[in-house]
């Protein structure tokens, strides 16, 4: 089988490559190129986020892994894609004054989506795309069903709910059974990297307001009677749940509540504030079911790094449900996804309005 790789110069795809090669696949490597000269930065260069102008440091490394395996490799120019798509969704959504979650847009729309149609565009013949996601598929019933990893620690189904079932069936995770310790130590052995090998984790390097284009704005911050406790430059430089950096005094610890974007205001209050037991959740996608039934047990995660909770979720119409959690949840923040569980099964998930 011909398989499609997605490099992105780390430890997990450059170890999908090489297991996809070990099993006696013919693999292709592929980077995609996001970044375009001329994009504003302000901030330090951190190796470890995916959006930067260092990215240049990452096509070369996941070139020079190809090189080591012996493989084909190409990079792909996704940059207008990337903007129109993830970027615009973005700012959008930060102006908004929610806090959007800019990986699950990435890998549903740009890396398992517009990457291997360019791929195939510019004449790269393959039968599967595959990445080093730790998570699993199988075809239950008639459906392609995306499972959580062997590797609960490391499992990243939460940042990839929007998947299709037509992406489903042409996508490999050959670290779905693996442990992190595993592929590392893949990697020092055939020399890919040495055991200090950092990891991808932040989405961008820079200043988030280098993306949403907007000059500061002065504002209030407020209790949630109404008092003014300080000011702030932003709203969009806050998020529910917020504790540090808030800029007012208190006798008790502070936590961001709640951002008005039509009055520019940031509304904080005491821990016991952020907890709330229900949500409403829309632009849903279901993977594990057609469409759920009109009220349905299930586990929910409101963060990627968060613990799936029981929950009952309700249709409202065909693209909004409540959610209600057995137990009130923290810092429930509109603009990010909630995700459905049933055992390790994807049931869906969507986003939290």
């Amino acid at each position: 089988m011909r398989i499609l790789v997605g490099m992105s110069g780390g430890i997990d795809s450059s170890v999908a490559a090489l297991l996809l090669k070990e099993a006696g696949h013919e693999v292709v490597g592929v980077t995609m190129s996001i970044w375009r000269e001329g994009n504003p930065f302000s901030g330090e260069l951190k190796k470890n986020a995916c959006f930067g102008p260092n990215e240049e440091e990452d096509i070369a490394e996941a070139r020079r892994i190809s090189g080591l395996l012996g493989i084909e490799y190409h990079v792909l120019d996704c940059a207008k894609e990337y903007e129109r798509i993830v970027l615009e969704d973005f700012r959008n959504e930060y102006l908004a004054g929610r806090t959007p979650n800019p990986c699950v847009w990435c890998n549903s729309l740009i890396k398992f989506g517009a990457l291997p149609k360019i791929a195939r565009q510019k004449g790269i013949v393959f039968d599967k795309f595959a990445t080093g996601h730790y998570a699993r598929i199988s075809h239950e019933g008639g459906r392609w069903l995306l499972r959580q990893a062997a590797d609960k620690r490391k499992d990243q189904t939460y940042f990839l709910y929007r998947l299709s079932q037509e992406q489903l069936s042409e996508v490999l995770f050959p670290l779905g059974e693996l442990r992190k310790e595993e592929a590392r130590a893949l990697c020092v052995k055939h020399g890919f990297f040495s055991e200090t090998k950092e990891e991808s984790q932040d989405f961008y390097s820079g200043d988030y307001s280098d993306l949403l284009h907007t000059e500061p704005k002065r504002g209030e911050i407020v209790d949630t009677a109404d008092t003014v406790l300080g000011y702030h430059d932003g709203y969009w430089k806050f998020t529910i749940g917020q504790r540090r950096g808030l800029g007012v005094a208190s006798d008790r610890p502070l936590y961001v509540l709640s951002l008005d974007a039509q009055r520019n205001r940031v509304v904080v209050g005491h821990e016991e504030q952020t907890f709330k037991d229900a949500l409403i959740a829309e632009r849903l996608n279901w993977i594990g079911v057609e469409k759920p039934e009109l009220s349905c047990e299930v586990e929910a995660k409101i963060r990627s790094t968060g613990t799936a909770r029981p929950a009952i979720v309700e249709a409202l119409d065909d693209d909004m449900v409540s959610v209600r959690f057995a137990e009130a949840q923290k810092a429930v923040t509109p603009g990010q996804s909630v995700v459905f569980y049933r055992e390790d099964v994807v049931l869906g998930g969507g986003v939290i309005r």
